[in-house]
């Protein structure tokens, strides 16, 4: 019981990385430090034995390994708080974030999207309660009890505030939740009776869905972008908010993908992935563009060491993506600056989640990402830093997750084929100016 309520705490992202550091004298072939090394027109991966920066060329690897603004902020804050116990603690020094286990990086895809959502930055303090947070012996029942009956009342002192942020046409769904957060299984009264009743496998699971209930009123709330792109990268396609891409994809030899959880085996199995326009309008904008324009439909997939690449081959030389990262309390993504994650520098959207959907590099500079081929990055703690961290983290433009379909990709081998790609949700987000993007 206690573990599957532990489980949950992922959702809230308080589950730390259990450190395997080196043992003493033990040779650099016992214990590396693995970087995929993604580029477009080949695929690299790099293996480091010592400091993070020295790095040497590996063979290709053939086959893959084994998620009013304001007041909705302070709601969402105070539900995550509800299962944890909130330690703030003083920044980590500039050299150990890639190997402290406290290093804050949400573990799932849907806890990093809804961390992605713009936040009103009065309430950036608030909202990190969720995010500084240790795993309790037990869980604190009567601390519990005080933090829902706080965002209870933050919601029903605020309804006006947060049903008037929300747009015309969205009012009649944002109330349905809205009611939903405060008085529906699920919701903050459910919570609150879980908690008397000490039961923390009810309690988790309504734990999750309030959660998701908050952020889909932040998503209704969210208007568009909350900053101004760069002169230079208006002509570029722009998703203003979210979108979902579904794939349906097929085994090259023939053969079917197996569930991991019952059901039968199928030759088509189906990935789907949020795409994250917030935090990287023009790498998101770009990609749904191509989704668009079927430039995926019948790709053949690689696999290499943590990845799945897919490329449609085209465009090489027809226009440059920039490189495009938003660093965790920034307002706007940086642009062919990659982060310097031993300086204390994370993004928003990490590379570090199993599933992550990101641009492979350019072939002529790391400075801007390939137009076209995309990878899936199959994480793996074993082949990062202590605290978590890929060692690549900060170096690509992540723009997604796979929220629907994770099972399926640790079964994806080299040559399986995507048979189709198309947007099924968050067409009307995708921004197609008319002038072209400039040429390589």
């Amino acid at each position: 019981m206690a573990s599957r309520a532990a489980a949950a705490m992922v959702l809230a992202g308080a589950l730390p990385v259990n450190p395997h550091p080196p043992a003493a004298g033990i040779s650099c072939g016992g214990w590396r430090r693995r970087r995929i090394g993604i580029h477009r027109g080949g695929i690299r991966g790099r293996i480091s034995c010592s400091s993070y920066h020295r790095r040497a060329a590996a063979a290709d690897h053939p086959s893959c390994s084994a998620e009013e603004g304001g007041v909705v902020e302070r709601l969402k804050g105070a539900v995550a708080a509800l299962a944890v116990i909130a330690q703030i603690s003083v920044s980590l020094p500039a050299d150990a974030i890639l190997y402290s286990p406290d290093t804050n990086v949400p573990r799932t895809g849907e806890l990093a999207l809804r961390r992605a959502i713009p936040a009103n930055p009065n309430m950036k303090t608030i909202q990190d309660i969720s995010y500084l947070l240790r795993i309790p012996q037990r869980k604190p029942y009567g601390s519990m009890e005080g933090d829902v009956k706080k965002a209870m009342k933050i919601a029903m002192d605020n309804k006006d505030a947060i049903l008037a942020s929300i747009p015309v046409e969205l009012k009649e769904n944002g109330s349905k939740l809205y009611t939903s957060l405060l008085e529906e299984k699920g919701g903050l009264q459910t919570l609150l009776k879980y908690i008397k009743e000490n039961d923390p496998d009810r309690l988790s699971v309504a734990l999750a869905s309030s959660l998701d209930t908050v952020a889909e009123l932040e998503l209704l709330q969210a208007p568009g972008l909350s900053f101004l792109l760069p002169q230079q990268y208006t002509e570029y396609p722009r998703l203003t908010g979210r979108g979902v891409v579904e794939f349906s994809v097929e085994k090259g030899d023939g053969s079917t993908f197996f569930p991991t959880a019952g059901g039968e085996p199928k030759s088509v199995a189906t990935i789907q992935v949020v795409v994250d326009g917030y935090s990287a309008p023009l790498t998101a904008g770009n990609f749904a563009k191509l989704v668009l324009d079927g430039a995926y439909n019948g790709v053949t997939l690689k696999c290499a060491s943590q990845a799945i690449i897919a490329d449609n081959e085209t465009g090489k030389n027809e226009y440059t993506v920039p490189l495009e990262v938003m660093p965790a309390g920034q307002f706007e993504p940086l642009y062919r600056t990659p982060l310097s994650i031993q300086d204390g520098e994370l993004p928003v959207l990490p590379l570090s989640v199993y599933g992550a959907v990101a641009m492979a590099h350019s072939v002529d500079s790391d400075e801007y990402s390939s137009p076209t081929q995309f990878f899936f990055y199959l994480y793996d703690k074993r082949n990062s830093g202590l605290g978590g961290i890929s060692f690549d983290e900060g170096q690509f433009s992540v723009f997604g997750y796979t929220t629907d379909g994770r099972e399926v990709l640790s079964q994806i081998k080299t040559g399986d084929i995507i048979r189709s790609a198309k947007i099924v949700q968050g067409r009307e987000r995708l921004v197609l100016p008319t002038a072209a993007p400039a040429v390589s």
